[in-house]
């Protein structure tokens, strides 16, 4: 039986014809599971019982069963554990105009950047689509929760799991889906160059941002292996690619860690690596994850970092910080939950 959440509009529309029904009931079928958060197919009252009959024996609504989670006033953090008792991360952060939910898209992760928890814990698998998507109904159908933005920030490294992460992007795009827009849908990577190239040429491009997190190449190796393999001259390359070809502005994600990557001289490099690129600067604060040689940068010393990057007209802000009570960092929550 397969997990209907992995299946896209087209591939249902190429079911019913298969069954020689009518493909224009892939819209009733489509919005009774996406917009009506049914559960079961029977609940769909506009279709023939013959037809609710085979669905239910072909297609599961089954969703991720959520083992823990934590909350505040501004964010919520849960484990959900896979069919096969695998674990991952979802965080939702409460904004003012909705909720962001962030969500996983591997089981583990292979990047081993060395101030993230989600690197210590080794890649098992790639998540399926319907686990991606899953994490998004289960919000909205069993917590009650609407759902504003979707972002594939948490464990995993999306452009190492493309193809999947691609469809769930088409589903939670599509109209008779979540219907949430392209701006609404942003994913992260670390910087996997050939799949940014590939990624701009989508028909439909969503938001992207680059883990940076350093100015040159050096700091980027001690930080990133990844750079070791596509180094920042590269990466620039296939983000001035994507800025052209999808006519989009980047965010360059950059964590400040105290005296490694903070220092106005810093500042000033990354100011003259960015002068020619429509991104954003994104300053995240250190989500302290008990990682020995890491600490977060004081507030006086980001602020003297994003003086010098506006003195230089490169657009930057300071990411407000959301769920240090209650281990929001990626990989945080899994990992003391194993050491259980």
């Amino acid at each position: 039986m397969k997990n209907f959440y992995g299946v896209s509009f087209s591939e249902l529309s190429d079911y019913l014809l298969s069954l020689e029904e009518n493909p224009a009931k892939t819209k009733i079928i489509f919005s009774a599971v996406y917009r009506d958060k049914i559960s079961d197919f029977s609940e769909i009252i506009n279709l023939k019982g013959s037809l609710i009959q085979k669905l239910s024996q072909d297609f599961s609504l089954s969703l991720p069963k959520m083992i823990n989670r934590l909350s505040d006033d501004e964010a919520e953090k849960m484990l959900f554990a896979m069919d096969d008792d695998k674990i991952i991360e979802a965080a939702v952060m409460k904004q003012k105009y909705g909720n962001s939910l962030c969500i996983s898209s591997q089981i583990g992760c292979n990047m081993n950047c060395a101030f993230c928890r989600s690197g210590k814990n080794k890649k098992e698998r790639n998540l399926e689509t319907s686990e991606m998507v899953g994490q998004i109904m289960f919000m909205e159908r069993e917590l009650n929760m609407k759902i504003s933005t979707v972002t594939i920030m948490g464990i995993g490294e999306p452009f190492d799991n493309y193809d999947n992460v691609m469809k769930s992007i088409d589903i939670i795009n599509c109209p008779y889906g979540f219907y949430l827009g392209q701006r609404h849908i942003s994913l992260s990577t670390c910087g996997i160059v050939p799949k940014i190239h590939e990624f701009s040429k989508r028909e439909n491009i969503n938001s992207l941002a680059i883990s940076l997190h350093a100015p040159n190449d050096e700091i980027r190796n001690l930080l990133m292996p990844i750079n070791k393999t596509y180094p920042l001259k590269e990466l620039i390359n296939a983000v001035k690619d994507f800025c052209s070809t999808a006519n989009k502005r980047v965010f360059m994600e950059y964590i400040m860690l105290s005296s490694i990557n903070d220092s106005v001289e810093n500042a000033a490099e990354l100011a003259d690596l960015l002068k020619d690129i429509n991104c954003t600067v994104n300053l995240i604060p250190y989500n302290d994850t008990e990682i020995e040689g890491f600490s977060r940068s004081s507030m006086n010393q980001m602020m003297k970092f994003y003086d010098v990057l506006k003195k230089n007209h490169i657009r930057v802000t300071m990411r407000r910080e959301f769920g240090s009570s209650i281990k929001a960092a990626c990989g945080q929550l899994k990992s003391d939950y194993i050491k259980i």
